[in-house]
């Protein structure tokens, strides 16, 4: 498949994951309630018909790009914005420099980590849901430059992109003790090498970093998972 519909949400079932600690290296259980997850990073065209503005070159022909050189506060008003446009409750309420998450809302929201890598594993155990050049982006066969999503196979609950192309911002902060108001990414991007490209590797970013190779996608509570705030 050459790309799915940008708007098109993902139903992802419940379950349990455990994602690395940092120190560690050792998961801690988390149960997963049932969400909702774009089954595509976040395109330019997409970003810009909600915003009004155009990451990337901006150029013809590039609006199935992932909309890269995004921050997470960028991230976080997409999608309120984008609640707002379509009548919903925000997730986020934005004071200055703090974000709470309503987690009573039905609007936009990034997923958590937890929900990010239960949703990348698709139930499968291993380090990837497929072979790497099947199913990301990568520095091997990228060319060098982002794609337009959706170009490789998705796994098994109809999601693309989760690994390779752009890194996805998530809710949670990476380790406030250490790293203050950093956030996780997950996922790998056109850029990297392979051993980047896998379920469990989590990379940090402060919230305004506007990297060339970091997007996001959205998520929605199905039902609200338990309240968070940073």
């Amino acid at each position: 498949m050459d790309g799915c519909a940008n708007e098109e949400m993902a139903a992802v079932p419940g379950g349990r994951v455990a994602p690395a600690d940092r120190l560690t290296g050792r998961g801690r259980p988390v149960d997963v309630a049932p969400y909702l997850l774009g089954t595509v990073p976040v395109t330019r065209e997409w970003y810009a018909r909600v915003t009004g503005e155009r990451p990337g070159d901006g150029g013809a022909g590039t609006g199935r790009l992932p909309a890269e050189g995004v921050s997470w506060w960028d991230a976080v008003r997409f999608c309120d914005v984008l609640s707002r446009r379509e009548g919903l409750a925000p997730a986020y309420r934005v004071d200055g420099d703090r974000v709470e998450w309503d987690a009573s809302a039905d609007g936009y929201r990034l997923p958590t980590e937890a929900e990010w890598e239960h949703a990348c594993r698709a139930g499968t155990g291993g380090q990837r849901y497929g072979p790497l050049d099947e199913v990301a982006w990568h520095r091997g066969n990228s060319g060098g430059r982002p794609r337009p999503v959706g170009g490789r196979r998705p796994n098994d609950w109809g999601l693309y992109d989760m690994l390779g192309n752009v890194w996805e911002w998530c809710w949670d902060a990476y380790d406030a003790g250490a790293y203050g108001a950093y956030r996780v990414l997950r996922g790998g991007g056109w850029f990297d090498e392979h051993w980047n490209c896998r379920a469990p590797v989590r990379r940090r970013g402060h919230p305004t970093y506007r990297g060339g190779d970091v997007g996001f996608r959205v998520a929605r509570s199905h039902p609200a998972p338990a309240h968070g705030a940073a």
